[in-house]
């Protein structure tokens, strides 16, 4: 059965910081509809510093790689992004283990550390209309795939597509958490940002892993 390796996670970072790139503009235009219009550019400064510091030294073990993606986005990106991606990293780094080699339920026991982490940062639940809209279902849709006895790319394509459909489902809730709350009723109608990005990240470890 594949395994994911630092080699792999690298992959993925180098990718979703090119379709982050890519996206930047739309990230942006969504949140200048219910935020801060900065998402995309906050997001696009970070991934181009993961990508420097990548490029700065080996992969090194799938832990380590993580962490030092967690920390570059904490210490480069503003808002509430930075905080929250640089939380699920850290935390997903936090549970993998040195050199090992990570396989289908390891990864899924990471990433849902990583969520973990993002419902206590931001105290958010589904339904808040954030970046838990997209990356709880896409847990639960990799989980439901890795016992069904799928392997991690067909796992994480469950995840991506779970993913997508939560982020759309943002658009008619009204905003419980973030910057968006202060709108009240005048965020519905607009898809969530965070959740955006969010499906992104999902779709791009798709497209890389394992």
């Amino acid at each position: 059965m594949p395994e994911v390796t630092a080699e792999g996670l690298e992959r993925w970072l180098r990718r979703f910081a090119d379709v982050v790139h890519d996206h930047a503009a739309e990230l942006t235009e969504l949140d200048s509809a219910i935020g801060d219009a900065d998402h995309g550019s906050n997001m696009d400064r970070g991934m181009r510093a993961v990508v420097g510091a990548l490029d700065g030294g080996a992969a090194g073990a799938p832990d380590a790689l993580l962490k030092k993606t967690g920390m570059t986005l904490v210490s480069t990106v503003g808002g509430a992004s930075g905080p929250l991606y640089g939380t699920f990293f850290l935390r997903v780094a936090g549970g993998l283990v040195g050199g090992q080699a990570v396989d289908a339920a390891t990864l899924g026991r990471a990433l849902r550390a990583g969520l973990e982490g993002v419902v206590a940062r931001g105290r958010a639940e589904p339904g808040d209309k954030t970046m838990v809209d997209a990356l709880a279902p896409a847990l639960d849709a990799y989980d439901a795939a890795v016992a069904g006895g799928a392997g991690i790319a067909d796992a994480l394509s469950a995840a991506a597509d779970a993913a997508e459909e939560g982020c759309a489902a943002t658009i008619p809730l009204v905003a419980r958490k973030g910057r968006a709350s202060y709108l009240g009723p005048r965020s519905a109608g607009h898809q969530d940002p965070g959740a955006t990005s969010t499906a992104l990240l999902l779709r791009s470890a798709a497209d890389s892993l394992p």
